[in-house]
């Protein structure tokens, strides 16, 4: 077992894993949520502000505070893929997936021939891994990478059953706002939207059967707590909404 790998370590052990997404770039910014106590610090790509340097920085400030960077890739496109393992982050998260043949393309990009197509030459990745060399960080890639295929399309939901069967995919994640557009066509679901919720847990029994972890984005505590109670890993929200709640609270606070 590899002490830096913090969210592998704690999925194969069973733990319930708590991780946050981050939205701002910036190296203090990545080092102050990684040391917020949280296990993985998510770096989105996709609806963040990061370009590929940033996307660098961040991933080895939350690395070098002991906490597991996750990428969540802007596309599943083989360029960006490439990229984002290039960092050394210890996960990828894939959004919008909709059929088993996408997550099999994933796997086969995420992987080192012969099990895929992954390109070597990266200098930096192995000192994400505590690695000395690219040759130490390629002999260990494959199985130390967290694969994760976020679920969040009507698309998804009906194909779930083929893309837990997909060897290499790791970790089911419920996009639960975009899946709430998907299938009720507005945001955020309602207590009484059945389809939402009965989707939802279609999703996670059926990952849950095929052994994969599965994981769902909360928005507080209290939230986060619940869904460890049948989920292998909870994201706890983002530092924007965080710096907003605390400004407005404080702020209400001041005004009275």
């Amino acid at each position: 077992m590899n002490p830096k790998l913090r969210l592998l370590n704690k999925l194969r052990q069973n733990e319930g894993v708590i991780a946050t997404f981050s939205v701002l770039k910036g190296v203090r910014n990545a080092q102050i949520l990684a040391h917020s106590g949280v296990d993985a610090v998510i770096i989105d790509c996709e609806h963040g502000h990061f370009g590929d340097s940033d996307m660098h920085d961040s991933v080895a400030a939350v690395s070098g505070s002991g906490v597991s960077p996750v990428i969540r890739v802007r596309s599943a496109q083989p360029e960006t893929i490439k990229r984002a393992l290039d960092t050394g982050t210890h996960g990828i998260l894939v959004p919008m997936i909709s059929t088993a043949d996408e997550a099999k393309e994933i796997v086969k990009l995420s992987r080192f021939p012969p099990a895929g197509v992954r390109g070597q030459g990266g200098p930096f990745a192995c000192f994400e891994h505590g690695l000395d060399t690219p040759a130490e960080y390629v002999s260990q890639a494959d199985e130390n990478l967290v694969l994760m295929m976020q679920i969040e399309t009507r698309e998804g939901v009906e194909n779930i059953d083929g893309i837990c069967q997909v060897d290499g995919v790791d970790l089911i994640l419920i996009g639960p706002n975009d899946l709430a557009l998907a299938l009720l066509g507005r945001h955020p679901a309602r207590a009484d939207d059945t389809i939402y919720f009965e989707a939802i847990e279609k999703i996670r029994t059926t990952g849950q059967k095929y052994g994969k972890k599965t994981g769902i984005v909360v928005v507080n505590g209290e939230s986060a707590r619940s869904a460890l109670e049948t989920f292998d890993f909870v994201i706890l929200s983002n530092e924007v909404r965080a710096l907003q709640a605390w400004y407005k609270t404080e702020l209400a606070a001041a005004r009275t």
